[in-house]
């Protein structure tokens, strides 16, 4: 069975990300999205809410699973045995820091691979710090993230953000 996996921080996951979970998940036969707990960031959402909020939105999505994951990135590869790390790719500043965490990933496990994917045009400006600003401003990013993610936003930034339909 080919496995791969997907990790970020996803915080939140927004249609950047979706797009290349849709796109990973037809080249495997599994793909485990990991949300990876990193204690030298701060973010909006814990853990285990911003798997919540993956799962919602990956769900139908066939071989598609979503756990949380803390220490290093080709461990939990390892765990699932997973041979690739997928990674979405929006401009060269993503490439250059990508590229490191590439062949440190390679000098670590190097029987695993890293496949950059890069993203859709219509999602090359997303960012989730970007969102969550827009969020905390009180603009519109019902476009931009799932559903579930809007109402969560608004419940943790206390602002009244736009509500307009989401477009599959």
């Amino acid at each position: 069975m080919s496995v791969a996996i997907y990790p970020g921080s996803f915080d939140p996951i927004h249609r950047g990300h979706l797009d290349i979970i849709v796109r990973a998940a037809r080249l495997f036969e599994v793909l485990v999205v990991g949300v990876a707990h990193n204690p030298t960031k701060q973010p909006l959402f814990g853990p285990e809410e911003r798997a919540e909020m993956v799962r919602e939105a990956v769900e139908g999505i066939t071989g598609v699973r979503v756990e949380t994951f803390e220490g290093l990135t080709v461990a939990f590869a390892r765990r699932h045995g997973a041979r690739v790390i997928i990674k979405g790719l929006r401009a060269t500043m993503d490439f250059d820091a990508e590229m490191k965490m590439a062949m440190m990933n390679r000098r670590l496990a190097p029987e695993i691979e890293t496949l950059f994917l890069p993203t859709s045009p219509e999602y090359a400006d997303l960012s989730s710090s970007l969102i969550k600003e827009v969020a905390r401003l009180g603009g519109d990013v019902s476009a931009l993230v799932p559903p579930a993610v809007v109402e969560r936003l608004v419940a943790k930034v206390g602002r009244s953000v736009w509500t307009a339909s989401w477009n599959s």
